[in-house]
Protein backbone atom coordinates (compact mmCIF):
# COMPACT_ATOMS: atom_id res chain seq x y z
CA UNK A 1 0.00 0.00 0.00
CA UNK A 2 1.19 3.48 -0.81
CA UNK A 3 1.79 5.68 2.22
CA UNK A 4 0.34 8.80 0.62
CA UNK A 5 -0.05 10.72 3.90
CA UNK A 6 3.54 10.34 5.10
CA UNK A 7 4.50 13.48 7.05
CA UNK A 8 0.88 14.52 7.72
CA UNK A 9 -0.25 15.01 11.35
CA UNK A 10 -3.91 14.55 12.26
CA UNK A 11 -5.59 15.47 15.54
CA UNK A 12 -8.20 12.90 16.61
CA UNK A 13 -10.64 14.18 19.24
CA UNK A 14 -12.61 11.91 21.57
CA UNK A 15 -15.04 12.55 24.39
CA UNK A 16 -13.58 11.54 27.78
CA UNK A 17 -16.54 9.17 28.23
CA UNK A 18 -18.71 7.21 25.82
CA UNK A 19 -16.95 8.01 22.54
CA UNK A 20 -17.85 5.60 19.75
CA UNK A 21 -15.08 3.01 19.56
CA UNK A 22 -15.37 2.36 15.79
CA UNK A 23 -15.69 6.03 14.87
CA UNK A 24 -12.35 6.60 16.59
CA UNK A 25 -10.49 3.40 15.67
CA UNK A 26 -11.43 2.82 12.00
CA UNK A 27 -10.56 6.31 10.67
CA UNK A 28 -7.38 6.27 12.77
CA UNK A 29 -6.31 2.92 11.31
CA UNK A 30 -7.00 4.09 7.74
CA UNK A 31 -5.01 7.30 8.26
CA UNK A 32 -2.10 5.46 9.89
CA UNK A 33 -2.03 2.86 7.11
CA UNK A 34 -1.68 5.78 4.70
CA UNK A 35 1.31 7.04 6.72
CA UNK A 36 -0.29 9.82 8.78
CA UNK A 37 0.72 10.47 12.38
CA UNK A 38 -2.47 10.55 14.47
CA UNK A 39 -2.47 12.10 17.94
CA UNK A 40 -5.45 11.86 20.27
CA UNK A 41 -6.89 14.72 22.33
CA UNK A 42 -9.78 15.07 24.76
CA UNK A 43 -11.34 17.62 27.09
CA UNK A 44 -9.40 16.47 30.15
CA UNK A 45 -6.40 14.32 31.09
CA UNK A 46 -6.76 10.66 31.92
CA UNK A 47 -8.01 7.60 30.16
CA UNK A 48 -10.98 8.09 27.81
CA UNK A 49 -13.56 5.29 27.73
CA UNK A 50 -15.44 4.11 24.68
CA UNK A 51 -19.09 3.07 24.62
CA UNK A 52 -18.14 -0.56 23.93
CA UNK A 53 -15.18 -1.02 26.25
CA UNK A 54 -12.15 0.34 24.43
CA UNK A 55 -9.93 2.86 26.17
CA UNK A 56 -7.45 5.42 24.93
CA UNK A 57 -4.97 7.62 26.74
CA UNK A 58 -5.19 11.06 25.10
CA UNK A 59 -1.80 12.61 24.44
CA UNK A 60 -3.18 16.15 24.47
CA UNK A 61 -5.80 18.28 26.22
CA UNK A 62 -7.86 20.36 23.78
CA UNK A 63 -7.13 23.76 25.27
CA UNK A 64 -3.39 23.06 24.87
CA UNK A 65 -3.44 22.00 21.20
CA UNK A 66 -1.37 24.06 18.77
CA UNK A 67 -3.14 23.91 15.37
CA UNK A 68 0.19 24.62 13.63
CA UNK A 69 1.28 21.07 14.49
CA UNK A 70 -1.55 19.47 12.46
CA UNK A 71 -2.92 19.48 8.93
CA UNK A 72 -6.30 17.94 9.80
CA UNK A 73 -8.71 17.19 12.63
CA UNK A 74 -11.30 14.45 13.10
CA UNK A 75 -13.87 14.31 15.92
CA UNK A 76 -15.36 10.93 16.89
CA UNK A 77 -18.99 10.76 17.92
CA UNK A 78 -20.75 8.63 20.48
CA UNK A 79 -23.25 9.24 23.24
CA UNK A 80 -20.69 11.33 25.18
CA UNK A 81 -20.42 13.91 22.42
CA UNK A 82 -23.47 16.06 23.33
CA UNK A 83 -22.46 16.26 26.99
CA UNK A 84 -18.70 16.69 26.59
CA UNK A 85 -18.02 18.15 23.14
CA UNK A 86 -20.97 20.11 21.72
CA UNK A 87 -20.50 23.11 24.01
CA UNK A 88 -16.83 22.70 24.93
CA UNK A 89 -15.56 26.22 24.17
CA UNK A 90 -11.89 25.26 23.65
CA UNK A 91 -12.93 22.62 21.08
CA UNK A 92 -15.31 24.96 19.24
CA UNK A 93 -12.57 27.61 19.09
CA UNK A 94 -10.01 25.03 17.96
CA UNK A 95 -12.32 23.96 15.12
CA UNK A 96 -12.59 27.63 14.04
CA UNK A 97 -8.80 28.02 14.14
CA UNK A 98 -8.27 24.88 12.05
CA UNK A 99 -10.80 26.15 9.50
CA UNK A 100 -9.31 29.67 9.38
CA UNK A 101 -5.90 28.11 8.73
CA UNK A 102 -7.30 26.13 5.77
CA UNK A 103 -6.98 22.72 7.39
CA UNK A 104 -9.22 19.68 6.87
CA UNK A 105 -11.89 19.43 9.58
CA UNK A 106 -14.14 16.39 9.98
CA UNK A 107 -16.66 14.99 12.46
CA UNK A 108 -18.83 11.88 12.57
CA UNK A 109 -22.07 10.73 14.26
CA UNK A 110 -23.21 13.26 16.87
CA UNK A 111 -20.06 15.39 16.58
CA UNK A 112 -20.90 17.36 13.39
CA UNK A 113 -22.84 19.56 15.83
CA UNK A 114 -19.44 20.85 17.02
CA UNK A 115 -18.61 21.98 13.47
CA UNK A 116 -21.99 23.69 13.25
CA UNK A 117 -21.43 25.43 16.61
CA UNK A 118 -18.14 26.73 15.21
CA UNK A 119 -19.98 28.15 12.19
CA UNK A 120 -18.37 25.86 9.60
CA UNK A 121 -21.60 24.29 8.31
CA UNK A 122 -23.93 27.29 7.99
CA UNK A 123 -25.79 27.01 4.68
CA UNK A 124 -23.96 23.80 3.74
CA UNK A 125 -25.16 20.21 3.42
CA UNK A 126 -24.00 17.90 6.21
CA UNK A 127 -24.89 14.58 7.73
CA UNK A 128 -25.30 13.60 11.36
CA UNK A 129 -26.51 10.64 13.42
CA UNK A 130 -30.28 10.48 12.99
CA UNK A 131 -30.98 11.77 16.49
CA UNK A 132 -33.86 14.27 16.59
CA UNK A 133 -31.87 16.44 19.04
CA UNK A 134 -28.80 16.54 16.75
CA UNK A 135 -30.83 17.22 13.61
CA UNK A 136 -32.79 19.97 15.38
CA UNK A 137 -29.56 21.59 16.56
CA UNK A 138 -28.02 21.51 13.08
CA UNK A 139 -31.13 22.96 11.44
CA UNK A 140 -31.24 25.73 14.07
CA UNK A 141 -27.63 26.57 13.15
CA UNK A 142 -28.50 26.85 9.44
CA UNK A 143 -27.24 23.47 8.25
CA UNK A 144 -28.87 21.58 5.37
CA UNK A 145 -29.23 18.05 6.83
CA UNK A 146 -28.77 15.10 4.50
CA UNK A 147 -29.15 11.39 5.22
CA UNK A 148 -25.91 10.27 3.55
CA UNK A 149 -23.00 8.17 4.80
CA UNK A 150 -20.50 10.97 4.24
CA UNK A 151 -20.94 14.57 3.06
CA UNK A 152 -17.89 16.53 1.92
CA UNK A 153 -17.71 20.28 1.36
CA UNK A 154 -14.12 20.81 0.22
CA UNK A 155 -12.04 20.66 3.43
CA UNK A 156 -15.05 19.93 5.66
CA UNK A 157 -16.44 16.41 6.10
CA UNK A 158 -19.27 14.93 8.11
CA UNK A 159 -20.10 11.26 8.65
CA UNK A 160 -23.48 9.86 9.69
CA UNK A 161 -22.94 6.95 12.09
CA UNK A 162 -20.76 3.98 13.11
CA UNK A 163 -21.75 2.06 9.97
CA UNK A 164 -20.20 4.90 7.96
CA UNK A 165 -16.91 4.91 9.91
CA UNK A 166 -14.92 3.12 7.18
CA UNK A 167 -16.29 5.29 4.36
CA UNK A 168 -15.71 8.37 6.55
CA UNK A 169 -12.08 7.37 7.22
CA UNK A 170 -11.45 6.77 3.51
CA UNK A 171 -13.09 10.10 2.59
CA UNK A 172 -10.99 11.85 5.25
CA UNK A 173 -7.76 10.35 3.85
CA UNK A 174 -8.83 11.41 0.34
CA UNK A 175 -9.68 14.95 1.51
CA UNK A 176 -6.29 15.32 3.19
CA UNK A 177 -4.56 14.01 0.06
CA UNK A 178 -6.44 16.46 -2.18
CA UNK A 179 -6.80 19.53 0.05
CA UNK A 180 -3.50 19.46 1.95
CA UNK A 181 -1.18 17.82 -0.55
CA UNK A 182 -2.95 19.12 -3.65
CA UNK A 183 -3.04 15.72 -5.32
CA UNK A 184 -5.68 13.41 -6.69
CA UNK A 185 -5.38 9.81 -5.48
CA UNK A 186 -4.49 7.36 -8.23
CA UNK A 187 -6.00 3.87 -8.26
CA UNK A 188 -3.62 1.27 -6.86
Amino acid sequence: MKRRLEGISVLSVVSPEEFNDDEYALPRRILEEEGALVRTASTRPGQAKGMFGSTVEPELILDQVDPEQFQAMTIAGGSGSPRHLWNHAPLVELVRRFDQAGKVVAAICLSPVVLAEAGLLKGLPATVYRSPKAIERLVALGVVCQDEEVVRNGRILTGRDPQAARAYGEALARAIWEEVLGSTPQPE
